[in-house]
């Protein structure tokens, strides 16, 4: 039992609980990961992002540098008012004392106590030669440095992580002094040490042996911070973690000075579904894609599609010989099922697609096909005939489900009927430019005219096609391009091209893409808009007209 008086005193012993001690899972999005270029976090981005993964359940959340920095600074006092930790516990991060002073006296160590941080972590030399060159000391003064700070920092009731910088470079030019920091922090009161791959230059064998080294020549709790320059630092992180190391420390995608660090995610993941460990609370690991996207959308960082276990693609299959499989059981190319990390299996629709993909797909999209070998037959031939015009329906969902329930109910969903369209685009004498667009159709009986101006043509087009139909579809209204894409594809007679557009609209709720191919960007705007109207009515419940 724990008294008022040692909390107080502890403030580590204050707070949520983790999981399980015997394994931490360790986050430093807000301070490492922080250092990618394009990276720029306000305060209040950090305690978004810190809110995201304590929810998550990360059994702590470096926040960064206070005192370094007026931010940090501002960023620990928010963060313990405002933020109700359920899972996670606050660490601050620093460097062990000056050279030649006293732990008790230096400035940046009284601002990591008075952050209030239960956790500290210290950044500590263990390289021998940037003992020497970079804080210009001697060896033994560093060990002293650990030390001291070390037992200061416990002697003021705080948690102490020991991160040894450029480990692994300085365990290959002095493994006895690399030691000797491990030693000298683990005696000195420190939970846990972590072995750096500051350069990110090591590879899984060389880690798993170094680590295991460490732990049997030092005794001391060894945990591993990987950076990713060799594209290692999860395989070396799992390989520390086979070797003994029970911290892990990541930040959220990868982000990280450089190329980034060692991936919270397929890391979590990896130690959850592939080595058995509970690092997570129950249910948690369901969040992961939820909260990877959530992160990416406050770094303002668009979400790696790719991305193991989270990408919108990491589920996705395109080959018929996949998808045949699949349809039997998906287990056969998937190595976990995607809903475990919050993900969903996709099939992509291309020239590639068989019968299995388009079956799949439709049930995908809730279109049933009702076994109708003929009828799939059909949409695979027209697939792979538009494909070679040069359309693409991996990328354009929303055009291959217009096609799809075309096929199945045997007419195309019509809205509107269109008479002519044109846009004009005109010069002026002090260079600016007018883009005015018109178009006539017809809709549930009555034909309308309708102009729009932009400040494009294709802009003016949408505009004016709004124009015509909002009166009599005002489900429009919520309609909004959010994407427009061009590519030129190559050409079949000399200097012919043709021209693929892709558009990405929103209404509010779900975002959808449709694509148009023709001889000039214009007219394949224009289909691509017409599709992408088309399915935003079908996603309202829109009838289309008779």
């Amino acid at each position: 039992m724990t008294d008022a008086t040692d909390e107080n005193r502890d403030p580590s012993r204050r707070g949520p609980s983790r999981v399980d001690d015997d394994f931490h899972v360790f986050d430093t999005t807000l301070r490492d990961g922080a250092q990618r270029e394009g990276i720029n976090l306000t305060v209040a981005d950090k305690l978004a992002i810190a809110r995201h993964l304590d929810d998550f359940g990360v059994g702590f959340i470096e926040g960064g540098w206070p005192g370094a920095n007026p931010r940090d600074t501002e960023f620990f006092a928010r963060a313990q008012q405002e933020i109700d930790f359920k899972h996670a516990q606050l660490v601050a991060f620093g460097a062990t004392r000056r050279a030649g002073g006293k732990a008790s006296e230096d400035p940046q160590v009284k601002a990591l106590v008075d952050s209030g941080a239960p956790v500290v972590t210290l950044v500590a030399k263990s390289h021998d030669r940037h003992v020497e060159l970079a804080l210009r000391t001697t060896l033994d003064e560093n060990l002293e440095m650990v030390r001291d700070t070390v037992s200061h920092l416990v002697a003021q009731g705080r948690r102490v992580f020991v991160d040894c910088e450029h480990f692994f470079d300085g365990y290959r030019a002095n493994p006895e002094y690399a030691k000797a920091v491990v030693r000298a922090a683990s005696e000195a009161g420190a939970d846990v040490v972590v072995l750096c791959d500051t350069n990110g230059g090591m590879l899984p064998a060389q880690v798993q042996a170094v680590v295991a080294t460490v732990l049997a020549d030092t005794g001391a709790r060894l945990g591993i911070h990987a950076q990713d320059d060799t594209g290692c630092a999860v395989a070396n992180t799992l390989a520390a973690v086979d070797a003994g190391a029970t911290h892990v420390q990541c930040t959220a995608n990868g982000y990280g000075e450089r190329v980034g660090n060692s991936n919270l995610f397929p890391v979590v993941a990896a130690l959850e579904l592939k080595y058995g460990k509970k690092v997570l609370p129950e249910g948690a690991l369901s969040e992961m894609t939820r909260i990877s996207h959530a992160i990416a959308e406050v770094v303002n960082l668009t979400p790696s599609t790719h991305q193991p276990y989270v990408g919108v693609s990491a589920f996705a299959h395109k080959a018929g010989l996949h998808a045949s499989a699949i349809k039997v059981d998906p287990d056969l190319y998937q190595h976990i099922d995607p809903e475990l990390v919050g993900n969903t299996m996709r099939m992509l629709v291309s020239d590639m697609a068989g019968r299995a993909s388009i079956e799949l797909k439709g049930k995908e999209l809730g279109v049933d096909l009702g076994g109708d070998r003929e009828l799939v037959g059909r949409v695979v031939e027209r697939v792979k005939e538009r494909e070679l015009e040069g359309y693409t329906y991996e990328a354009a969902d929303a055009s291959f489900e217009l096609l799809l329930r075309e096929e199945v109910e045997g007419r195309a969903r019509k809205y509107f009927d269109v008479e002519s369209w044109r846009a004009i685009v005109e010069d002026r004498p002090d260079g600016s430019h007018a883009n005015e667009a018109t178009v006539k159709l017809f809709a549930k009986g009555e034909r309308i005219v309708a102009t729009g101006e932009g400040n494009g043509p294709v802009n003016a087009l949408d505009r004016a096609l709004r124009v015509a139909l909002e009166k009599i579809y005002p489900q429009l209204a919520k309609l909004e391009l959010v994407d427009y894409k061009v590519r030129i594809l190559e050409g079949k007679h000399g200097t012919q091209s043709t021209t693929r557009v892709l558009i990405s609209t929103s209404d509010g709720t779900g975002e959808w893409s449709t694509v148009g191919v023709a001889d000039n960007v214009i007219a394949a705007s224009w289909q691509a808009l017409e599709d992408a109207y088309a399915y935003g009515l079908l996603r309202a419940g829109v009838e289309p007209a008779q």
